[in-house]
C-alpha cells in the first residue's frame, strides 16, 4: 500500500461538513476499511463524483461495463484491489498542485512510479537466524565483561536459543511478521526510534549540517544567497519529482530511493505518546525572521518559479514586517519535550487562526531561517568558526540568539545567517543523513556555479504573516521553553575541526579501508582517554532492502581493544602493532558488510524485544544482563556523512557519558564534529579531540615506519 489515511478523527469533525474534493482526497488515500469509505459517501457531491470517476478508472470507455456497476458499495469491492495492483495513482501527479482541504491530517506517503518500482523490486529485509545473531552477539559483548560475567551471559544466550525456549518462540513470531510486511522493521523503527521518542529533537535527535562559510557585506547579499538556496532546493525537488536522480548503487545492488521523496514537504506533528508525520506537497516555504513566521510562495499563481529578484523582494518584505523580535514566537516550543509541545499544540489548534497558521507551516516544502548575526568573522580561528556554525545548525544558540527562529519539526530548515553562517537542521525521522548530504552538495554547487532563475513569474504573491493568538497559558510555556533550551545549549560541548594532516588518499595508499581506519582511530582515542572499552555505534544503511533504514555496526571488538592496548604499550614492536591494526580493520570491515546486508546484532534483538512486548510475553533475562546493557550503552556514537563540499554534520551524544562523532573524510583531510555533555565530568570534547588527533598521527607514523623498514 503506497498511500494511506492516518487520522479519520479530523475528517469526522464538524469542520468537515462541506463537501470534500474527492479527487484530491482520493489522490492521498487508498481506502481499506468499511468505515473509511462509508464516511466518504455521506455527501451527495462525493457520491456522484466517486461513481463517475471510479467507474471510468475501472472500465474506461466501455459504456456497458460502466452501467453494470450499480452502486458505490459494489464498486468498492472491485476497485480497491485493482488500485492496489496497478498503482493507478502513481500516474497522476496533478493533485500535487491542487489546493488542500481542511483535512490537513491526511498524510500521503507519495512515491513516484519510478521510485515505487525501485522499492517493489528490492528484496525484503531478512530475519537473521537466531543462533547466528546470538553467536555474533557473544563476540561483541566480550570486551565489556569480565570472565565471570561473560560465563553468565553465555548461559543466558544458551537458554535463549535452546529448543522450545522463549527466544525460539519470539523468532517464530518475528518470522511470521516478516511474511506479512515488506519490511518487518520499518514501522517499528520509525515509531520506537523517532515518533515515540519523548526527549526534544534538538540535540538528541536532529542533526545540523554546516555549509561552507559565506561573508555577507550587506543585507541584500544575505537575501540573495537565501533566494538562491530556495531556487536550488526547488530545482533539486524538481529532479526528485521527475525521477531524474539516478538510483544509487551499493556495488551491484540498487538502493531504496524513497527517502528522497520525504525530504521536502514533510513535517513531524507533536502528539501525546507518539508523534505523527505529515507528507505534503505545496508551492510555498515557511520563512522565519526575528521569531516571526511567514508564508512565502516560491512559485507564482501562474505556477512559474519566481526569479531571484522576486524572491529577494519577498524576503525584503518579510524583514520589513518583522524588524523587531517577537516575545511570543512559538517556534521555540518545537524545541521542547515532545509531550510538553504536544500539550501546547492542542491548546493552540483550538483557535482557528492558530490552526490555519500551523497547517500552513506543516504544508510548506521547507523552512528558511533568516538568522541574526552571531559574530562568525570575529573568530580568528577557523575551527572556532566551525564550532559557532555547528551550534547554530544544531540548536540556534539558545533563546537569546536564534533558538526561537526555528521550526524544529520540519524535515529541512535552511539557515542563512546575517554574517555568513549557512547550513541546515533536519528532523531525522523521515530520512537518514546521506540523502540530505547529497542534496547539500547539489545546493552548494548550484550557488557556487552562479545558477539561478532570471525569468520572473507574471503573478507573484505577497508574503503572508502567519498570526497566532497566544493565550497566557501558552505564553508561560514559551518562557519555560526558553529556559529549557538555554539549559540544553549550555550543556552541549562542541568541537568541530578539520584534520588536515592527511585524508582518505593516504589511507587508501596503504590498502586500508578509510572508514574502518577512522573507526579504529576513535577506538584508540577513547581507550587512550578512559582506559576501558567503549561501546561504539556506527550507522550502516540497509537501503539495499525495501524500506531499509539502518543497522548498527558495533565497532568496539576484541580486535579493536587488542589494537588500542598494543598502540599504548611502548614494549610492543611496530610490526606487531600494525598486525593488530590490520586485524581490527578487517574485523570492522567484516561486521560492516554483515550490517549493510541486515545481519547485525542490534535490529534483530530489537525486533525480538518488540514482538515480545506486542504479544504480552515477558522479556527474557538476556535483556537485563550486563552484556546487553553495557554493549548497548553507546558511549561513542558515530556516523560518516560524506559531502563533497567543505561541509560537516553534527549532533549530540546518545548517552550522558558519551561522545558523538560525525565525520566527512575527503581526499586530503577529514572534517570532524564531536560533542559531549558539559555536566558529565567523565567526558571532555577538547580532550577527546586531542586524543583523536594523536591517534591519527600515531597510526600514520606507524604505517610509514613499518613500510620504510620493508624497503
Amino acid at each position: 500500500m503506497l498511500l494511506h489515511l492516518t487520522d479519520f478523527s479530523r475528517l469526522n469533525s464538524a469542520k468537515c461538513n462541506k463537501p470534500i474534493n474527492i479527487l484530491t482526497l482520493w489522490s492521498h488515500v487508498i481506502l481499506h476499511t468499511k468505515s473509511s469509505y462509508n464516511f466518504l459517501y455521506q455527501h451527495q457531491h462525493n457520491n456522484a463524483v466517486l461513481s463517475s470517476l471510479c467507474r471510468l478508472i475501472v472500465v474506461g470507455r466501455d459504456e456497458n461495463k460502466r452501467k453494470s456497476i450499480k452502486n458505490n458499495h459494489e464498486f468498492v469491492s472491485f476497485i480497491i484491489p485493482m488500485l492496489r495492483r496497478i498503482n493507478i495513482m502513481n500516474a497522476y501527479k496533478g493533485y500535487l498542485l491542487e489546493p488542500y482541504t481542511c483535512c490537513h491530517q491526511i498524510t500521503s506517503n507519495y512515491v513516484s512510479a519510478k521510485y515505487s518500482t525501485n522499492v517493489q523490486n528490492l528484496p525484503r529485509l531478512p530475519v537473521p537466524k537466531l543462533e547466528t545473531t546470538l553467536n555474533k552477539y557473544l563476540k561483541t559483548v566480550r570486551p565489556h565483561l569480565n570472565d565471570q560475567e561473560y560465563e553468565i551471559t553465555k548461559s543466558l544466550v544458551k537458554d535463549f536459543i535452546s529448543e522450545g525456549s522463549t527466544g525460539q518462540k519470539l523468532q517464530s513470531l518475528l518470522e511470521n511478521r516478516a511474511e506479512h510486511h515488506s519490511n518487518w522493521l520499518e514501522q517499528w523503527w520509525l515509531n520506537t526510534a523517532y515518533l515515540e521518542y519523548r526527549d526534544p529533537v534538538v540535540i538528541f535527535s536532529s542533526p545540523g549540517l554546516v555549509f561552507p562559510f559565506r561573508q555577507f557585506n550587506t543585507r541584500k547579499e544575505q537575501l540573495l544567497y537565501a533566494a538562491k538556496t530556495l531556487l536550488a532546493a526547488a530545482d533539486y525537488k524538481a529532479l526528485i519529482d521527475g525521477d531524474k536522480i539516478p538510483v544509487e548503487m551499493m556495488g551491484k545492488n540498487p538502493l531504496d530511493m524513497s527517502q528522497y521523496k520525504k525530504i521536502f514537504g514533510t513535517c513531524r506533528i507533536p502528539w501525546e505518546k507518539r508523534d505523527k508525520l505529515s507528507y505534503n506537497n505545496s508551492k510555498h516555504v515557511t520563512v522565519i525572521h526575528n521569531n516571526h513566521i511567514f508564508h512565502v510562495d516560491v512559485w507564482g499563481e501562474d505556477d512559474i518559479l519566481l526569479s531571484e529578484d522576486q524572491l529577494v523582494q519577498s524576503l525584503e518584505k518579510v524583514m520589513e514586517l518583522s524588524s523587531t523580535p517577537t516575545e511570543d514566537g512559538i517556534g521555540i516550543l518545537t524545541s521542547e519535550h515532545r509531550d510538553t509541545w504536544a500539550k501546547a499544540y492542542q491548546i493552540l489548534i483550538k483557535d482557528k487562526t492558530n490552526e490555519d497558521s500551523l497547517i500552513d507551516i506543516e504544508k510548506s516544502l521547507a523552512v528558511l531561517c533568516l538568522d541574526a548575526p552571531v559574530g562568525l568573522w570575529k573568530c580568528a580561528d577557523p575551527n572556532a568558526r566551525r564550532n559557532l556554525a555547528g551550534a547554530q545548525t544544531i540548536h540556534g544558540g539558545g533563546s537569546k540568539a536564534n533558538g526561537g527562529n526555528r521550526w524544529f519539526d520540519k524535515t529541512v530548515q535552511f539557515i542563512v545567517g546575517a554574517d555568513g553562517v549557512t547550513g541546515l537542521t533536519y528532523e531525522h525521522s523521515p530520512a537518514e543523513g546521506q540523502p540530505i548530504a547529497v542534496m547539500t552538495d547539489y545546493i552548494v554547487n548550484y550557488i557556487d556555479q552562479g545558477k539561478g532563475n532570471k525569468k520572473p513569474s507574471a503573478k507573484p504573491s505577497e508574503p503572508k504573516h502567519l498570526r497566532f493568538n497566544v493565550k497566557p497559558e501558552v505564553k508561560e510555556m514559551i518562557k519555560a521553553s526558553q529556559t529549557h533550551l538555554d539549559r540544553l545549549v549550555a550543556n552541549l560541548e562542541l568541537n568541530c575541526f578539520q584534520y588536515d594532516k592527511y585524508g582518505k588518499n593516504f589511507i587508501k595508499s596503504q590498502k586500508l579501508s578509510p572508514d574502518s581506519y577512522l573507526q579504529m582511530a576513535m577506538q584508540l582515542a577513547f581507550y587512550r582517554l578512559h582506559n576501558t572499552p567503549g561501546a561504539h555505534y556506527e550507522s550502516a544503511a540497509t537501503r539495499m532492502y525495501a524500506g531499509g533504514r539502518t543497522e548498527t555496526i558495533r565497532s568496539c571488538s576484541i580486535e579493536s581493544i587488542e589494537f588500542a592496548k598494543a598502540m599504548l604499550n611502548p614494549q610492543i614492536a611496530p610490526k606487531e602493532k600494525l598486525t593488530k591494526l590490520q586485524n581490527a580493520i578487517n574485523g570492522h570491515k567484516d561486521y560492516t558488510v554483515q550490517a549493510l546486508q541486515g545481519f547485525g546484532v542490534d535490529r534483530h534483538l530489537l525486533g525480538l524485544k518488540l514482538i515480545a512486548l506486542e504479544n504480552g510475553i515477558e522479556l527474557p533475562k538476556l535483556y537485563t544482563d550486563p552484556g546487553y546493557t553495557r554493549s548497548a550503552h553507546m558511549r561513542i556514537s558515530t556516523s560518516q556523512v560524506a559531502c563533497k563540499c567543505d561541509g560537516f554534520m553534527c549532533y549530540g551524544p546518545l548517552v550522558p557519558d558519551g561522545y558523538a562523532t560525525c565525520y566527512n573524510p575527503r581526499d586530503n583531510d577529514v572534517n570532524f564534529a564531536t560533542s559531549a555533555f558539559v555536566e558529565n565530568p567523565a567526558t571532555s570534547c577538547d580532550k577527546y579531540r586531542q586524543a583523536l588527533e594523536q591517534s591519527l598521527q600515531d597510526m600514520h607514523d606507524l604505517l610509514l615506519k613499518v613500510t620504510k623498514s620493508k624497503l
